[in-house]
């Protein structure tokens, strides 16, 4: 897997009030219209210009395959608002279960649309403990916001 093709997690984590007609546009297109709701995404050159844009209101990072596979798990939604399981993903796809998608959403083989009617968004709750920081501010002015790396992992968990 290249650097085009990285997979990164990417969750709102500030609401609607006085955001800005264009970036409301921008995360609505990214599916993130509302607040504490995560996707995985696979990062083109548009994906990563309309995240930049977004940046004030979104965290991201490469996701591991632990988070990944416990996303689909736990936050995974089916038609009907039911819940996402090995019997679902063996009938609707080619892969044999949620641990086999979620290795190979890793490796940047498959994405969530290769199974067919899981829905995209991923519907989180606040994290445990709270946001270390305020989300008004970026990751880099002791806030929330912006490009975590590695460290989404652990936000995701208290969210998941």
């Amino acid at each position: 897997m290249n650097e085009t093709e990285m997979i990164v997690l990417a969750i709102r984590v500030r609401g609607n009030v006085r955001v800005k007609p264009e970036i409301e546009d921008t995360l609505n297109k990214l599916l993130l219209g509302r607040l504490h709701q995560a996707r995985l995404l696979k990062i083109s050159p548009s994906l990563q210009g309309m995240i930049t844009k977004a940046k004030d209101y979104i965290v991201w990072g490469e996701a591991s395959g632990e988070v990944i596979e416990k996303l689909l798990l736990k936050r995974g939604r089916v038609p009907g608002n039911g819940r996402l399981t090995d019997s679902f993903v063996k009938k609707n796809s080619k892969y044999s279960s949620i641990k086999a998608l979620a290795k190979a959403i890793t490796s940047g083989e498959a994405d969530v649309k290769d199974v067919e009617g899981l829905k995209p968004v991923f519907r989180l709750t606040p994290p445990t403990k709270g946001y270390k920081g305020q989300k008004k501010f970026g990751i880099g002015m002791g806030g929330v916001t912006g490009y975590r790396g590695e460290d989404i992992n652990s936000l995701a968990l208290r969210m998941i």
